[in-house]
């Protein structure tokens, strides 16, 4: 047998989400043990960022690795498919679900360094996108030729879709994970452990509007939105202000008649954006009309044929059987230990990439290094109470700060040190400063605002130059 030591520590928690904790006092050792006459077995459920930065770091520490996949090919929310649903809002839960989120004009809104995994940069090559800020082909090409270096395609079943993981009775340490392929064959296999990467970009999160049920317009969340063309000629309000909603709104207004943006932000006020003649900015809606009137807060009101949801997303494991011990209120999903264990179930059962507002490649990277040296017996967890601990001093600090329940996961500029934290706890070397400085000054057009040609205004020369230099000086 071998055994592992989940511990408690005397130490201070790095900076995550919105606060520092305070010093928490550990005091014991609570042993589990598992065989050592197979290998660990372990269910990844999704082959996109997460779930391939996890097969690589699970194969790495010796771990046997299932990869589910529903789809036909790796890549998950980076798969462009023309496709939308039937329910272009995706409230009717019945609705044949098309998983990507991706819009045909889509570049990344992060520079190429940071589209990439710590130890395996975005290349360069002849005949690909080399852009500073690449299109959504190139983030797959690149996904590709990391599943190919590290021979996770072998691990993977295509056309394979998990729809139940549950514990079985009386066991921490085993999981049912029940899955069907294309004809409709259902198997159940026995796992030691689950780490769900299935990414939260496929349920959309729509607002409640006054009068909306009646208002005659059509309605389509971003999630369904892929080319401007079917919105030539009309008025169309975009709801939200992060990235998409820039992208969208402008991609639209290439073609439509008018483009109406509406944001929550308290500094907006309702003006013509400057260098186009068919875009303006409003406060938030306030309600809608049957006569397609839709007022803002601002005073202001626009007769609309189109209201784009650019509002996010809500985490959704349907698949996933838990008896209460991990749930989802108001897209908090709890309790979790660093938005990755659930205390109860740890390390048996946990998440990657729940956290928003990050650098997805390279904290899904870290978080998996930790899951799977925890696998490994490597790294020591701290016992169910302390982590349930930390998750309830969390949740107190969040709200004292303002925060409702729905941003738990954001990480409010605290993702830098979030990951130091999962660097330290997982034993690995420091991140290099440069990739912090980068991704601060690249944001900054997200809260400071952003020109219309920003990812061609960035001045890759000079990154290439830091980097380097930090290369050498290492």
């Amino acid at each position: 047998m071998q055994t592992i030591l989940t511990k408690k520590r005397n130490y201070f928690q790095l900076l995550q989400g919105p606060f520092q904790l305070s010093l928490i006092s550990v005091l014991q050792y609570e042993p589990f043990s598992i065989p050592m006459s197979h290998s660990i077995r372990v269910a990844v459920i999704g082959a996109g960022i997460a779930g391939l930065a996890a097969a690589r770091e699970l194969r790495r520490e010796g771990l046997e690795v299932v990869v589910f996949e529903k789809s036909h090919q790796l890549g998950g929310t980076w798969c462009y498919d023309p496709r939308i649903e039937s329910d272009p809002i995706g409230s009717d839960p019945n609705r044949d679900v098309v998983h990507t989120s991706l819009y045909r004009s889509l570049r990344t809104n992060l520079p190429r360094q940071l589209m990439a995994f710590l130890d395996y940069p975005f290349p360069d090559r002849p005949d690909g996108d080399a852009r500073a800020f690449p299109g959504h082909e190139e983030v797959l090409w690149f996904l590709n030729k990391f599943a190919d270096e590290f021979g996770l395609r072998g691990l993977t079943r295509f056309g394979c879709e998990v729809v139940r993981v549950e514990r079985v009775a009386g066991r921490i340490d085993s999981w049912v994970v029940e899955s069907r392929t294309g004809d409709s064959v259902l198997s159940r296999e026995i796992f030691e452990a689950v780490v769900v990467c299935s990414g939260h970009f496929t349920e959309p999160r729509v607002p409640t509007i006054p009068g909306i049920e009646k208002w005659p317009g059509y309605q389509i969340h971003s999630h369904n939105y892929r080319v401007p063309e079917p919105f030539r000629g009309q008025t169309v309000v975009v709801i939200g202000f992060a990235s998409s909603a820039f992208d969208i709104s402008r991609d639209i207004a290439q073609v439509a008649k008018e483009v109406h943006i509406a944001t929550r932000s308290p500094d907006v006020k309702v003006m013509k954006l400057a260098n186009h003649d068919n875009m303006w900015q409003h406060k938030m809606v306030k309600c809608v009309s049957e006569d397609r009137s839709v007022a803002f807060d601002d005073g202001s009101s626009v007769h609309a044929d189109v209201i784009l949801y650019c509002t996010g997303y809500k985490h959704h494991y349907p698949f996933l059987e838990t008896n209460g011990m991990v749930t989802i209120e108001d897209n908090r999903v709890g309790p979790l230990y660093k938005h990755v264990f659930p205390p109860a179930l740890a390390p048996w059962l946990s998440f990657i990439g729940i956290p928003e507002r990050d650098i997805i490649f390279q904290m899904s990277e870290l978080q998996c290094k930790w899951v799977a040296r925890v696998l490994s017996g490597k790294v020591l967890l701290p016992t169910e109470k302390e982590m349930m601990a930390y998750v309830e001093e969390y949740y107190q600090q969040l709200e004292k700060d303002g925060f409702p329940k729905h941003m738990t996961h954001y990480l409010h500029f605290k993702e830098v040190g979030y990951c130091n934290w999962l660097v330290a706890e997982a034993g690995l070397p420091p991140i290099e400063n440069w990739r912090e400085e980068m991704y601060l000054e690249s944001i900054k057009p997200l809260y400071l605002g952003m020109a219309d040609n920003y990812r061609d205004e960035w001045d890759d020369a000079h990154w290439n130059a830091i980097i380097k230099d930090a290369s050498l000086a290492q």
